[in-house]
């Protein structure tokens, strides 16, 4: 339970605030609802939906088989390459983003593309400065192998999993 909570703090906070409360605030003061649904519409739900569930997805995985959260100062303890991370290494990034494009397409507003466009450079930056390199000295030869078999961002099949064993270590 206690897990639980700290996910849904996480996702209140961080993706919550992101891709919710900022556009929310935007949005208030520019664009009102829409009074008839256009193709415009209908095209961003897709979006809208599939990043919502991917999301959820990754932050079940987290808490299910990583044991953690989201957030840096609680990562998972486990490294986790299951469901969406069987596809992609950053799907939750991904669910994040999709869902933000999404509002943009719907709300039919450049300043929210622009606002995709800032978002998604700021999680690269992040990725390739921050959490990648945690994850290489928290989970060594596991993390390389994940990283070789998986891609960063354009999901694809998954590959055969690869078995990473220990190094050899004799005993005395």
């Amino acid at each position: 339970m206690w897990l639980f909570l700290k996910n849904l703090l996480f996702t209140i906070l961080v993706p919550g605030v992101v891709a919710g409360w900022v556009p929310l605030v935007y949005l208030r003061h520019r664009a009102p609802g829409p009074d008839v649904l256009t193709a415009w519409h209908w095209a961003a739900v897709p979006l809208l939906l599939l990043g919502a569930a991917v999301y959820g997805a990754c932050v079940w995985q987290f808490g299910a088989n990583g044991r953690g959260t989201p957030a840096p100062i609680d990562p998972p303890r486990k490294l986790v390459v299951r469901g969406p991370y069987r596809w992609v290494r950053n799907p939750m990034y991904l669910g994040v983003l999709l869902f933000v494009l999404g509002e943009a397409i719907f709300f039919r507003e450049v300043v929210l593309l622009l606002y995709f466009v800032f978002v998604a450079s700021a999680i690269q930056v992040f990725v390739l400065g921050f959490e990648e390199p945690g994850l290489r000295r928290r989970f060594g030869a596991l993390y390389s192998d994940y990283c070789n078999a998986t891609p960063r961002w354009l999901p694809r099949r998954p590959r055969p999993a690869l078995q990473t064993v220990p190094p050899f270590s004799p005993r005395r």
